[in-house]
């Protein structure tokens, strides 16, 4: 498959990987070798991820990841707003957009979708995953699936410029939640320095919280624990994903065990104990400069008791300044209680088209159905 100089070739297994891909991933654990095998043998049941390898000649140039969603499997989309527009916008999922084909990585929030060489430019790079993401949904055809939307996501303001090819002038560009991105100044070298940075509201916000946690232990949690655990652990990480307004996907049961396995200790796991009980955990995955929040889990009573969720935001804080991390991900969700701990809200863009070409010139109106709407007020808790 040839466009403008470039090749594509897709995968279905990290065992076919060419043997240069690591080196184009080096800049993000999210397109490496290891967590594409973590994706492999625990990506959600409804998943299903190819590789896709760019080339120019025989020269690995580019390298991307594709999932495809299927939200027929889902019982639920979530459980917290059962309301009208709720149903209606299950409805128009169940029936008109249930098979998505991300290039990206749904699970994740940002630019995770592709890694690219200097030697070629984000135009002719996306120009080739288009005619990947046509091939894939081509693949999806033959075994009887039909792809009712494609989706590249997530891409900063200044990316989205290179949209603007006439492969994509079909495409609807949106938005979604904001990323919240925890910026560390060079200057923070402990957690003192975020406290005496905080203005007095929040900096007793801060104080409560800790008080609240009197009586619970914290641990890192190595692979046996979390062998242990696991049964607990995916109880608790329900608990949260069910009562989020919306799912797309629900975590394998072992997935926290796998990607412990493989990433080892570029995954930290840390799990909250009340006299020897596993209530809450939270996760953390070292992106070179930059550190990712991941899942969590928590029993809703020990939550509400214990500020158990304010408690580990100032963890993951605090872990983050200690090991001199320049910026600390804290994706979307909980977009307010995040914003009062520091975390600023980066806007990300993706496009999508839907199969049905008269669909998208309805597309912004059917999106305000898929994409539930937030209310937040921004918090800013720094002097």
């Amino acid at each position: 498959m040839v466009n403008s100089s470039l090749s594509f070739k897709i995968y279905t297994s990290i065992s076919q990987l060419p043997s240069e891909w690591d080196a184009l991933a080096i800049s993000n654990i999210f397109l490496s070798s290891g967590y594409l095998e973590v994706l492999e043998k625990s990506a959600p049941k409804n998943m299903t991820c190819h590789f896709i390898g760019l080339f120019q000649n025989e020269t690995l140039v580019g390298i991307a990841l594709s999932q495809f969603l299927d939200l027929n499997s889902l019982t639920t989309f979530g459980k917290r707003d059962p309301c009208l527009k709720t149903l209606v916008r299950n409805l128009v999922f169940k029936n008109f957009a249930s098979h998505v084909l991300f290039i990206g990585n749904n699970m994740l929030t940002g630019q995770n979708a592709f890694a690219l060489s200097e030697k070629i430019d984000l135009v002719s790079a996306l120009r080739t995953l288009k005619h990947a993401a046509e091939e894939l949904k081509s693949i999806f055809k033959t075994k009887g699936t039909k792809v009712h939307i494609s989706t590249f996501k997530d891409f900063n303001e200044f990316d989205t410029q290179s949209f603007a090819i006439p492969q994509f002038q079909n495409n609807y560009r949106f938005s979604t939640q904001p990323n919240m991105v925890f910026t560390v100044p060079e200057n923070w070298k402990s957690e003192q320095d975020y406290i005496d940075a905080l203005l007095k509201k929040y900096r007793d916000q801060y104080k409560r919280a800790r008080k609240k946690s009197d009586g619970i232990e914290k641990r890192k949690m190595l692979l046996a624990d979390i062998i242990e655990h696991e049964e607990t652990i995916y109880k608790l990480y329900l608990h949260v994903a069910e009562n989020a307004p919306f799912n797309t996907f629900f975590l394998a049961r072992n997935h926290f065990r796998i990607f412990k396995e493989i990433l080892k200790d570029n995954f930290l796991f840390y799990g909250y104990f009340i006299e020897g009980k596993l209530v809450g955990f939270n996760t953390l995955i070292k992106n070179g400069c930059t550190l990712d929040t991941y899942f969590l889990g928590y029993d809703e009573g020990m939550q509400r008791e214990k500020m158990l969720y304010l408690n580990m935001l100032y963890d993951m804080i605090a872990y983050g300044i200690n090991k001199g991390y320049q910026s600390i991900v804290f994706a979307r969700t909980a977009l307010e209680i995040k914003s009062s701990v520091g975390a600023i809200p980066v806007t990300m863009y993706g496009f999508m088209e839907h199969e049905v070409q008269i669909f998208n010139k309805y597309m912004s109106k059917i999106f305000t159905y898929l994409e539930p709407e937030t209310l937040w007020q921004q918090r800013h808790p720094f002097k």
